[in-house]
């Protein structure tokens, strides 16, 4: 990601995206920090902080599917917005992109998979 890019900028608690609207790009924090969560039932549960660098949101570059999180604004934030042709530009100009998605990607199965495990045994216990 060139420095010259210009993300769009959100103020404190400001929804960048919310949970259930189409999705067809992903972002990049350029600068800040976002607020991942989950609504259900009109129930906010947060998933977690992200933080400068990070992508966010990059699944709707491979499925077209609803956002399946909202992502908020935490203080000032600058936010990069990526659709599926720019993305692909990208990872021609820097193969190493792709990697690095993967990576994240890969990351956040395991760190998913480990959370139902100790939910799992969270219900069994009880």
């Amino acid at each position: 990601m060139g420095k010259g890019d210009l993300g769009k900028s959100y103020n404190d608690g400001e929804v960048i995206t919310r949970q259930g609207d189409p999705g067809d790009c992903m972002y990049v924090i350029q600068q800040g920090r976002v607020e991942v969560l989950v609504e259900q039932e009109g129930v906010e549960t947060p998933l977690r902080i992200a933080t400068e660098g990070e992508f966010m949101g990059e699944m709707a570059i491979f499925d077209r599917e609803e956002r399946s999180a909202t992502l908020r604004a935490v203080g000032e934030a600058r936010i990069l917005t990526i659709d599926k042709k720019n993305f692909l530009k990208r990872i021609h100009k820097d193969p190493s992109l792709a990697f690095r998605l993967v990576q994240t990607m890969s990351k956040r199965v395991r760190d998913l998979s480990n959370e139902v495990a100790r939910l799992k045994n969270t219900v069994v216990r009880d």
